[in-house]
C-alpha cells in the first residue's frame, strides 16, 4: 500500500472536519449544525452527483461493460445482505442481523461522494454511470434484508407485499433525488447545464466538508450507546467492509478495465446505508433496533472506508 497515498488521504481537509465534529462532542462543546441546514446539504450532494452523472452518461455509449459493471453491483447487494445475516443471527437475533445485513448491502451517498473526491485529487477519472449503479444498489439490499428477516422470524408481519416495499424503496428520498437528478442530467441540453455549473460543481468541496463536520458530531453522539452491544459488532462493522471492499476491488477487473470504475464498485461494496435502510427497517422491521445498526455504519464503518479503506482498496487494483 501506499503510505504517501494514506497520509494524504488522513490529512485531508473533508476528513480533518469529520475528526473535527467528533472532537467537538468529546469536549461537550456546543457546536451544532442546523437540522434543516443539514438536510439541504444532503439533498445538494444528492442532486449535484446525480446531475453531473447524468450529463457524463450523456456523452457515453451503452456498452457490455456498463451492462456488467450493473450487474456486478446489483450481485453484490444481492449476497452481501445473505453472508452478512447469516454471521450475525445467531448473535444479535434475526431482526437486528437482517437490518445490519441491509445496512451493509446497500451503500453510503456520501462515502460515494468522498470516493469521487479522492479520486479528483489523484486525477483518476470515473464514469458517469457510477452514480447509476449506487442508486441501483439501495433496492435490492433493502429487499433482500426484510426477506432475510421473514423467512427466520415470525415477529415480523407479512402484509407488506414485496411490490410495495420494492416502490418504497424507490421512492425514498435519497434514490429517487439521485435517479431523478440522474435522468434529469442525462436529458439536460448542455449549454442550458453550464448554466448551473457553478453551483453543481464549485460549491460542491465546501458543502461536503460542513456536511462531513455534521456526520463526526451524530457519530460521537451514537458511539457511547453502540459500545454497550460488545465487541462483536464492532469487529463486525471494521471486517465486513475491508472484506467486501477488498473482494470487490480484486473482482471487478472482470467486469471493467478502468481503475476509477474498480474503485467505485469496490467503495459501494464496503459501504453502508444509514439514511435509506433505517428509514425502510423503521417501517418494515420496527423490532430492529437502531442503536445497534445505525452507529456500526455511521459511527465505525464510514471513517473506517474514509481512512483506512479507499487507500488499500485502490492499492489492490493498481496491483
Amino acid at each position: 500500500m501506499n503510505y504517501q497515498l494514506l497520509l494524504e488521504n488522513l490529512t485531508n481537509p473533508a476528513l480533518l472536519f469529520f475528526a473535527l465534529g467528533i472532537l467537538a462532542v468529546k469536549l461537550k462543546s456546543d457546536l451544532e449544525i442546523p437540522s434543516t441546514t443539514s438536510k439541504f446539504i444532503s439533498l445538494y450532494l444528492l442532486f449535484s452527483i446525480g446531475f453531473k452523472g447524468g450529463q457524463e452518461l450523456s456523452h457515453s455509449e451503452f456498452s457490455t461493460e456498463i451492462l456488467l459493471t450493473i450487474l456486478f453491483a446489483i450481485l453484490a447487494a444481492i449476497l452481501i445482505p445473505v453472508y452478512v445475516f447469516l454471521i450475525s443471527k445467531r448473535k444479535l437475533g434475526v431482526e437486528n442481523a437482517g437490518a445490519i445485513a441491509a445496512s451493509y448491502g446497500s451503500v453510503s451517498a456520501v462515502t460515494f461522494v468522498t470516493a469521487l473526491n479522492f479520486l479528483e485529487t489523484l486525477s483518476i477519472r470515473s464514469d458517469g454511470h457510477m452514480v447509476a449503479v449506487m442508486a441501483l444498489m439501495e433496492a435490492p439490499a433493502i429487499i433482500v434484508g426484510v426477506l432475510l428477516i421473514r423467512s427466520g422470524s415470525q415477529k415480523v408481519a407479512h402484509n407488506q407485499s414485496l411490490k410495495s416495499l420494492f416502490i418504497h424503496s424507490l421512492t425514498n428520498s435519497s434514490v429517487l433525488l439521485i435517479l431523478g437528478s440522474l435522468i434529469i442530467g442525462c436529458l439536460a441540453n448542455e449549454k442550458a447545464a453550464e448554466g448551473i455549473k457553478p453551483f453543481t460543481n464549485d460549491l460542491f468541496k465546501g458543502f461536503l466538508v460542513i456536511f462531513l463536520l455534521d456526520m463526526g458530531i451524530n457519530s460521537a453522539r451514537k458511539l457511547e450507546d453502540f459500545f454497550k452491544h460488545g465487541w462483536f459488532v464492532t469487529l463486525l462493522a471494521v471486517i465486513v467492509p475491508l472484506i467486501n471492499g477488498c473482494v470487490a476491488a480484486y473482482l471487478s477487473q472482470f467486469v471493467t478495465s478502468s481503475e476509477g470504475n474498480r474503485f467505485i464498485l469496490a467503495i459501494l461494496a464496503a459501504s453502508a446505508s444509514y439514511i435509506a435502510v433505517p428509514a425502510a427497517m423503521k417501517i418494515s422491521v420496527p423490532n430492529a433496533n437502531p442503536s445497534i445498526y445505525v452507529p456500526m455504519t455511521l459511527a465505525i464503518t464510514f471513517p473506517l472506508n474514509i481512512t483506512l479503506g479507499m487507500p488499500i482498496y485502490l492499492a489492490i487494483i493498481e496491483l
